[in-house]
């Protein structure tokens, strides 16, 4: 499985984006996702795995993924300044472990740059 994220950029607090993550391979459908994200001099955090959000998204962060396109979303609302990071996806056949940061698989991350 590859997989390649898309849909980072700037904007002001307040707005929204929507993150995509497509991926090849046949064995997509059978792969848990998830996203994660890397603020800058911090490590890599966990955001959402379809119900799983972490405190801080959680209202305001949305997962979802469409089989037939092989593509996860993370749809982004009301969107703060400590949201800026790299947001990377990620693929696993265990839940546990990939919303632990154990994948199989990442993407190379979108960058989201939230100003004040």
């Amino acid at each position: 499985v590859q997989l390649q994220a898309s849909g980072g950029g700037l904007v002001q607090a307040g707005g929204s984006l929507r993150l995509s993550c497509a991926a090849s391979g046949r064995t997509f459908s059978s792969h848990f996702m998830a996203w994660f994200r890397q603020a800058p001099g911090k490590e890599r955090e966990f955001v959402a795995a379809l119900t799983y959000y972490r405190d801080s998204v959680k209202g305001r962060f949305t997962m979802s993924r469409d089989n037939t396109k092989n593509t996860v979303y993370l749809q982004m609302n009301s969107l703060k300044p400590e949201d800026t990071a790299v947001y990377y996806c990620a693929a696993g056949v265990s839940p546990t472990r990939l919303r632990v940061g154990v994948a199989d698989y990442w993407g190379q991350g979108t960058l989201v740059t939230v100003s004040s």
